[in-house]
């Protein structure tokens, strides 16, 4: 069967290289489905879960800005963060929700201030989603 190279990057390093049957990413324009012989294509990602299916198990990783490309059955992801569940401090990221949706209830900023806020948040939502701390 034919395989997708997935490639994760972040400025600060090499989140994954890896061979992998499909991948999901968060669009712009929502979730795309990534299998084997994918028209080329570049994407803005959002905040959000990319998902792949390698050696019949499904991985996911958090990603957050950035870009997507598929090009010659290579997936190349570009993005500003880049995290494993087992990479993330769920504690942390409750406690930054807590601080952005404190700020965010009383809002008084730009909306340049609140957009970035508002990115903050996702990413703690995220986050606490793949390290199992969403309902904490």
């Amino acid at each position: 069967m034919a395989q997708l190279q997935l490639e994760v990057v972040t400025p600060e390093r090499r989140v994954l290289s890896e061979a992998v049957d499909a991948v999901t990413a968060p669009g712009l324009g929502g979730e795309l489905g990534i299998l084997p012989g994918h028209t080329p294509l570049i994407s803005q990602l959002q905040t959000g879960v990319l998902s792949y299916a390698a050696a019949g198990k499904t991985l996911q990783l958090h990603v957050s800005g950035g870009f997507v490309e598929i090009k010659d059955d290579v997936v190349s992801v570009l993005a500003e963060v880049a995290e494993r569940p087992e990479e993330i401090d769920a504690a942390r990221a409750r406690t930054a929700r807590a601080q952005v949706e404190t700020q965010l209830s009383g809002w008084t900023g730009t909306e340049e201030e609140f957009e970035q806020a508002r990115v903050k948040l996702e990413r703690s939502v995220v986050r606490l989603q793949l390290a199992g701390g969403a309902r904490n």
